[in-house]
């Protein structure tokens, strides 16, 4: 017979060769393995993060400089010829309009991997220079006016910061750790900054041919959250047309950007915060109320867009009045409550309060009249301690019941008329009926001590009682003569 011993070895045993036959299963042959490794090496050397032009490639695109081309050529003219209203899909400006707005999101992309490229270089030279200049356009301009220089103070920063940071600048550069940038690195650090302000340059020229068609496409809309707001929102809803579909719960959160904190906290993040919550009517708004005005705004940006594309008002008369009306509401938002007024009381007893009077009244006070009962209960005796219903002074108190002298706790109230009444009531009741009827719930069944349970005829009780009761029993209905005189 096996132990149980045996058994958990043979278990083992099991398992041993199940995992044997798993690793077998799981064996890949070397080919696939070495086809995997050639794929990812590809990869890495596409993106080399040594290589400014592996990690730039936007200015070398064929429609980057297309469209480049044609804003270019759009800023010449007025754009009074655009068409407008349901047709304007097919024009070649609207199109270059969407295509542009695309163009500036890929500008705003390219524009921060070559910042990373840039700190990266340039922290060897400046370290705490990427905490005191955040934005990626000031941070290339300054780069590129210090350039290799160790002493800060022959480097002339006015203009592009403001005075007190260049001070803490200056200060910092006198005290930092950094080494000059060799040749090389130098090189490759100017030609990104120079990179930098090309696309920035780039994306101003769109933005201004963008901002010069909306006025003609968009009145209403650009009325309402501005040119260069509108455009971006028209591009990314895919065209007018698209935006004027759109709810306005999406409109909302039109380009949105979705953060990964990393675990840090989620206290000043801003969700549900699109291009909407930039326009600048909100940023004019206290920080409580800009998630509630960028609602509203959102709405209206809806109306107006619909009104665009269906030509319902080409003056952009109807997106200034919608702004006036938030520009209304948003000042009512900010006012202060109402002040209370301060109310003088009335004088006491100036006038003699009506009483309702009467024989229902007076049946209702005297229904819900406090007994003498409950007065005493509700009262207590200074110096006494009064009685509980769980004694020791826990529980229900007891007040003035059977403190009088009595050594009685309960006091027997007055009945008042409305009890005689309803005892009168139930007496009339109880008799069901008179006569020599008993009562249905009676029983004919008697425990008496000798016998234990005997039959009994439950009227005996009341014909022995009129029998006692004497005239009761001469008049009486069931009782008869025991004797007759001849």
């Amino acid at each position: 017979m096996a132990t149980l011993a045996d058994s958990f070895l043979a278990d083992l045993e099991d398992l041993s060769d199940n995992e044997e036959g798993s690793e077998e299963e799981l064996e890949v042959p070397g080919d696939a393995m070495e086809e995997d490794h050639g794929e990812e090496e590809k990869d890495l050397e596409a993106v080399n993060p040594d290589d400014l032009d592996s990690i730039a490639k936007l200015q070398k695109g064929e429609r980057y400089n297309r469209v480049l081309r044609e804003v270019e050529a759009g800023l010449e003219k007025d754009g009074s010829n655009i068409v407008r209203g349901v047709g304007v899909e097919d024009d070649p400006e609207y199109k270059l309009i969407v295509e542009g707005n695309q163009v500036m999101v890929q500008i705003d992309n390219e524009i921060g991997a070559i910042h990373n490229f840039i700190r990266d270089k340039y922290r060897t030279k400046l370290p705490e220079l990427e905490s005191l200049v955040l934005h990626p356009i000031d941070y290339a301009r300054v780069v590129k006016a210090i350039g290799n220089e160790m002493d800060l103070t022959l480097v002339d920063l006015e203009g592009l910061l403001p005075s007190a940071t260049i001070m803490v600048v200056s200060v910092t550069a006198s005290t930092t750790s950094g080494k000059p940038l060799t040749d090389e690195v130098y090189q490759k650090v100017m030609d990104a900054c120079n990179r930098i302000l090309d696309l920035d340059a780039a994306k101003k020229k769109i933005l201004k041919f963008v901002e010069s068609r909306m006025l003609f496409i968009a009145p209403n809309l650009s009325a309402i959250a501005g040119s260069s707001i509108a455009a971006r929102l028209m591009g990314m809803a895919g065209g007018l047309g698209a935006l004027a579909k759109m709810p306005a719960c999406n409109v909302q959160l039109l380009g949105a950007n979705r953060k990964n904190l990393a675990g840090f906290s989620t206290a000043t993040q801003l969700p549900h915060t699109g291009l909407v919550f930039h326009t600048e009517i909100v940023q004019q708004t206290p920080p409580a109320l800009r998630m509630k005005a960028a609602r509203l705004i959102a709405g209206k940006c809806t109306l107006a867009a619909r009104v665009d594309h269906t030509l319902g008002d080409t003056t952009g008369g109807h997106g200034q009045a919608l702004k006036d009306e938030i520009m209304k509401k948003i000042e009512k938002w900010q006012e202060p409550p109402p002040a209370k007024t301060a109310k003088p009381l009335p004088v006491p007893d100036a006038e003699p309060k009506k009483r309702r009077g009467g024989r229902r009244m007076r049946k209702m006070k005297e229904r819900y009249a406090v007994t003498e009962m409950r007065k005493l209960a509700n009262r207590m005796q200074f110096g006494v301690a009064e009685e509980t219903d769980l004694g020791a002074g826990i529980g229900e108190g007891f007040g003035m019941l059977g403190q009088a002298g009595s050594g009685r706790l309960r006091v027997q109230a007055a009945q008042s008329n409305l009890k005689s009444k309803v005892a009168k009531k139930f007496a009339k009741e109880k008799s069901y009926g008179g006569g020599g009827a008993t009562s249905g719930l009676s029983s004919s069944l008697a425990f008496t001590p000798v016998q234990g349970i005997e039959l009994a005829d439950p009227s005996q009780g009341r014909r022995e009682a009129q029998i006692m009761s004497g005239t009761s029993s001469y008049f009486s209905e069931t009782g008869t003569f025991s004797k007759v005189k001849k």
